[in-house]
């Protein structure tokens, strides 16, 4: 289980971040369960206005995730699903999606959640997305751990918070 050894992340004084969610839209019963799961941790968190963006597929996340980091939002959480096909193609956009919300979160500072599924069949991305019977839901870990990030990296510059 992939889940094992994740840490237990306790968030206060979040109200005020900005978030944005980027989501794909491949795969829209696993998508719907990672939406959802991201707007229920901004939720519990207390971030009341989130913004929230479609873009056709997985490989559009990078783009997007650095134009909303340079538009000053405290941390942006990428959502997306990559399933394994018959090609290479699949390793080219696990591959380039991976560097590219890596580059974009170190260029620029802001904290991108990672919730990009990369699964070898359906029945695993549906285990992780956050839906009815899941074992596990990648969308609340996403913008968790984005959302810890921005208040860590905050308490770092301004030390009075």
């Amino acid at each position: 289980m992939s889940g094992k050894g994740a840490p237990e992340l306790t968030v206060k004084n979040c109200g005020d971040l900005r978030v944005a969610v980027i989501a794909a839209q491949w795969h829209e019963k696993v998508m719907d369960g990672l939406v959802d799961g991201a707007l229920r941790a901004l939720n519990d968190l207390g971030i009341s206005e989130p913004t929230v963006l479609r873009v056709p597929g997985t490989f559009e996340l990078p783009v997007a995730a650095k134009v909303l980091a340079g538009r000053g939002y405290d941390a942006v959480v990428a959502l997306g699903v990559v399933i394994r096909g018959g090609t290479p193609h699949f390793d080219y956009v696990c591959q380039g999606v991976t560097q590219g919300l890596t580059q974009v979160s170190v260029d620029t500072g802001v904290p991108v959640g990672f919730g990009v599924l990369t699964c070898d069949n359906e029945e695993q991305a549906v285990d992780r997305a956050g839906l009815e019977g899941s074992n596990e839901d990648k969308g609340h870990e996403a913008v968790t751990a984005a959302v810890a990030t921005a208040v860590t990296l905050r308490s770092v510059s301004e030390p009075w918070h």
